[in-house]
């Protein structure tokens, strides 16, 4: 079957995601500047999450760019995918509120990792629907970036209960690895 499909369901939803985030932001009672002090944390969790998901966005734009066609198993990793994006607005919301504590932290820190697997699961599964020798293998190769981050998120789960602005460190260090456009794919497909 042809991916306009899949493509257009995963923006949808992903356009869903970040709206129930935005919608978690609350309006201060006053009027001036103080009254926006408290929710700092509330708008740096929900900035660091923008950005999260704007890369995921933009990566899985990239990755269906060299795909041709999609099989069930791809649409239920797909959907692996989206559960765990989906959950993006809940920790998102549950750090923010708590002003970065401890636990909170840490299961952003496994959201952030399960979202990651559930894209290396997608890839692998294109790749083997498409072939070892295809275009979309010869661009994702060893997918370095991709690696790191999943070690990072390892690392700053347990750190959070060290040190949890550490761990959002390591998020933030992830989120700015990931900004740095991965052109692999465009110059795999521009000849």
């Amino acid at each position: 079957m042809g991916k306009g499909r899949l493509e257009a369901f995963s923006d949808g939803v992903i356009a869903i995601i970040i709206t129930i985030m935005v919608l978690e932001l609350k309006v201060p009672h006053g009027s001036d500047l103080a009254a926006l002090r408290p929710l700092i944390p509330v708008f740096l969790s929900y900035l660091l999450s923008f950005i999260f998901l704007g890369i995921y966005w933009n990566n899985h734009h990239h990755l269906l760019q060299a795909v041709r066609h999609v099989n069930g198993r791809i649409l239920w990793a797909n959907l692996h995918l989206l559960f765990w994006l989906s959950l993006i607005p809940f920790v998102t919301a549950w750090m923010g509120e708590n002003h970065f504590a401890a636990l909170p932290v840490a299961f952003y820190g496994m959201v952030l990792l399960f979202a990651a697997l559930a894209y290396f699961i997608l890839g692998r599964s294109l790749i083997y629907h498409h072939g070892k020798d295809s275009a979309l293998a010869t661009a994702l190769g060893e997918d370095f970036k991709g690696r790191i981050s999943v070690v990072f998120y390892v690392m700053s789960i347990p750190l959070a209960f060290v040190n949890s602005w550490f761990s959002c460190g390591l998020y933030v260090l992830v989120a700015i690895m990931w900004l740095i456009p991965d052109r692999r794919i465009e110059k795999t497909l521009t000849p």
